[in-house]
């Protein structure tokens, strides 16, 4: 089993901090500041521990919050001993942006300056979002500025700091009600010249259509018109959520929106009865009954059983088939059924279907048991 990224995370982060400041801030009481910071950290998980290490640097830091960012700032390219290999390297940076987020709401300017200088050595995207809570409309004017600027990382940050259910933050309920401000800083990244920012685009685009369907797919049609390939990668990533969940208006823009003329047959789920941990095979034909060829999108979706004997259905992508005139192909895909992080199984009959062009077909049910 892989260890926990948090291990990454210990007693040695808010040392390399201390090293970084004292080589700037002679005055910086080190020891103290570390023994502060790690005092109850080994309780703590990886976000908690950052913020416990921003708060102890607000009290050990000079306590005027644009004297004591100067110090962090000048701090930041200092050495600091850490393996910059580390999965969570960059994550050093992670107490300066929450020591911007909390204390430096009430200094605009100062923090704007920090938060551009932060995410292009981790990220931002956590820390701006207290600001588009209290100071939404000198945000957005910030980031349009952004949307232009020399560096790759500051760009994204546009795209993914303003996303609406952007995971591990909290969420920003202006733009779910109303994306339309976001949509415009998108407009400016659609045409990106780097996919690290495309894909923030594709992902925040993702986000609005989860509360705005009719929007999103009206959005995809239009950027569709004259897109680059990479463009309408934007578009079929940022579908890729309404797909699964059959939305129409979705499946239309992609060309999937009429149903498929075809025929399933000799539909196999293999085995019937599987023990956690195992895996299944589901196998069928699609057969294209028109005499014309045909694009179809063919994905499965397994109806899992929850605890209280309830199912939830789980969508996989499988592929889009092109179909000759009267043409059979055969498909398959094997899923385990072994514990994840994402999904824990639970015994009983589970439903299989197949959807073609988004609209289901039974294919059929094997029993999951624990042994």
């Amino acid at each position: 089993m892989a260890e926990p990224l948090v291990n990454q995370y210990g007693a040695d982060v808010p040392k390399a901090i201390a090293r970084m400041i004292t080589a700037v801030h002679p005055a910086f009481e080190s020891r103290k500041f570390v023994a502060d910071a790690l005092n109850g950290y080994d309780a703590l998980a990886l976000m908690p521990r950052g913020k416990h290490i921003a708060r102890a640097l607000q009290r050990h830091l000079p306590p005027d919050y644009p004297k004591a960012l100067e110090i962090l700032l000048a701090s930041l390219d200092q050495p600091h001993g850490r393996d910059p290999g580390l999965t969570l390297g960059s994550f050093l940076y992670l107490p300066h942006t929450m020591f911007v987020a909390e204390f430096g709401l009430d200094h605009f300017e100062e923090s704007m300056r920090a938060q551009h200088a932060l995410t292009q050595r981790f990220t931002a995207e956590f820390s701006i979002r207290p600001f588009f809570q209290k100071h939404e409309a000198a945000t957005l004017k910030r980031f349009k500025q952004w949307a232009s600027d020399p560096s790759e990382h500051v760009r994204r940050l546009v795209s993914e700091g303003t996303r609406p259910r952007l995971p591990w933050a909290s969420r920003l309920p202006s733009f779910q009600k109303n994306p339309a401000p976001v949509l415009e800083l998108l407009e400016l990244l659609k045409d990106d010249p780097a996919l690290y920012v495309r894909r923030s685009v594709a992902n925040n685009l993702n986000d609005i259509g989860k509360d705005h369907p009719v929007l999103l797919a009206k959005t995809a049609k239009q950027w569709l018109h004259g897109a680059s390939d990479e463009r309408r990668w934007i578009v079929q990533h940022a579908l890729r959520s309404a797909v699964k969940r059959g939305e129409a208006g979705a499946l239309e823009v992609l060309g999937f929106g009429k149903s498929a003329k075809v025929e399933v047959s000799n539909a196999r789920i293999t085995p019937k009865r599987v023990v956690m941990g195992e895996k299944v095979n589901i196998a069928f034909d699609v057969s294209n009954t028109s005499a014309k060829p045909q694009d179809v999108l063919v994905d499965f979706c397994i109806h899992y059983v929850k605890a209280s004997g309830k199912t939830s259905a789980k969508v996989f992508k499988l592929k889009v088939v092109s179909l000759a005139p009267k043409e059979t192909v055969r498909l398959s895909k094997t899923v385990s059924t072994a514990e994840m992080t994402t999904r824990k199984h639970h015994a009983g009959l589970h439903r299989v279907d197949v959807l073609l062009n988004g609209q289901a077909t039974e294919l059929g049910k094997f029993e999951l048991t624990a042994g």
